[in-house]
Formats: C-alpha cells, structure tokens, sequence
C-alpha cells in the first residue's frame, strides 16, 4: 500500500496528510466535509475560536453520524423493498417501450410505402 501526501484546506488553514492512494479520494471528501461543516459553525455562531468551532462541527457530525447508524440498525436508511418495487416498475416500462418499438420497426418495415 502506497502513501502520499495530500493537501487539503479547513477553516482558511492549510493541511498536509499522508493516505493511502486508495483512500484519498474519501478523504478529500471527509475534509470537504468537515471544512462546510465548521464553515457553517462560524457562520451561525458565536463561537469565534477554532477550537470552539471544531468542536462543535464534530458534535454535529457526530450526531448526524449516530442518527444513520440508528437508521441503518431499524432498517430505515435504505429502503430495499420500495427500492426493489421501484426497479421492477421501471424494468417493466423499459420491457414495455422496448417491445412497442421493436412492433414499430416491424411495422415500418413491413409496410410498403
């Protein structure tokens, strides 16, 4: 597994980190992430230090994170029946618009004018 250095920008300041090729892309996303998040905390706070707004960006996340969990645990975070119905609707008026298509072709083709 090879690392390199990647820099990413958080709250006006600059940092180094070092991650794997594989993961540089989740954490560029992460810190995308975590850079609004406590952009938006210095935004809608009073909160002024940076320790302050980091540390109330990551109770957000936190508990954003914790709400998921809770909704993946109940089975609420992906719906995989209506999911599934959903599919199986679409495939249907693929199946559908396919078959009046291909009746339209025959029919042209047949058709001597």
């Amino acid at each position: 597994m090879t690392n390199k250095q990647i820099e990413v920008q958080i709250l006006d300041q600059q940092y180094r980190l070092a991650c794997s090729i594989e993961n540089e892309a989740a954490l560029l996303e992460a810190a995308a992430r975590v850079d609004a998040e406590m952009t938006k905390v210095r935004a809608q706070s009073t909160a002024r230090g940076t320790d302050r707004i980091a540390v109330m960006a990551a109770l957000s996340l936190a508990s954003e994170l914790l709400l998921l969990q809770r909704s993946v645990r109940q089975n609420e975070a992906f719906p995989t029946e209506e999911i599934r119905r959903t599919m199986q609707r679409m495939n249907q008026r693929i199946a559908t618009t396919i078959e009046q298509h291909e009746q339209n072709v025959l029919s042209s083709s047949s058709d001597p004018t």
